[in-house]
């Protein structure tokens, strides 16, 4: 463990909480995967490209009605899922299919879970929030070549190694 990741652990008030965020790798019938570059204001990953997605929130289930016993939710990630793409760039997708789960550390010490998934585009036109200056529909060799975030190439690979076996 190298001394940035150290100080960081460190820093973490509750070793049980971790900040949940959800991303979705929106392919389409051409082989393109929808990316997204983030804003230079961004906390983590400033002027990078990467997926959509976001973070769930308490707000994603608790003013809906509950499914079970009054005490609790399901299809809270599918719902903050598809709550953040249409935020993030106002599209509509098809079945989510769940990828890959990975940890990680943010610099200001809050420790992220995120849940990557991947489904097909359906409809809309792709409109950016403003937390996110560009967009793309790539293919995985163009992807290659961008600033991605860490990891989210290899994930795009594993889609498509995925979507080729069907």
């Amino acid at each position: 463990m190298n001394q940035s990741n150290k100080s960081a652990i460190d820093k973490i008030k509750d070793k049980e909480l971790h900040r949940i965020a959800i991303t979705c790798i929106i392919y389409n019938k051409d082989e393109k995967y929808l990316i997204t570059k983030r804003s230079p204001f961004k906390k983590v990953q400033p002027n990078r490209w990467h997926v959509p997605g976001g973070g769930l929130t308490t707000d994603d289930y608790v003013h809906t009605r509950t499914t079970h016993k009054d005490t609790q939710w399901y299809g809270s990630l599918e719902k903050a899922l598809k709550r953040e793409i249409k935020e993030e760039v106002n599209v509509k997708i098809g079945k989510i299919s769940y990828l890959l789960d990975l940890t990680f550390i943010r610099p200001d010490g809050i420790p992220v879970l995120v849940l990557s998934y991947y489904a097909p585009y359906m409809s809309g036109k792709v409109k950016l929030d403003e937390d996110t200056v560009e967009y793309k529909w790539a293919t995985l060799a163009e992807v290659k070549k961008l600033d991605m975030i860490p990891g989210i190439e290899e994930e795009i690979e594993m889609v498509e190694k995925v979507l080729k076996e069907k």
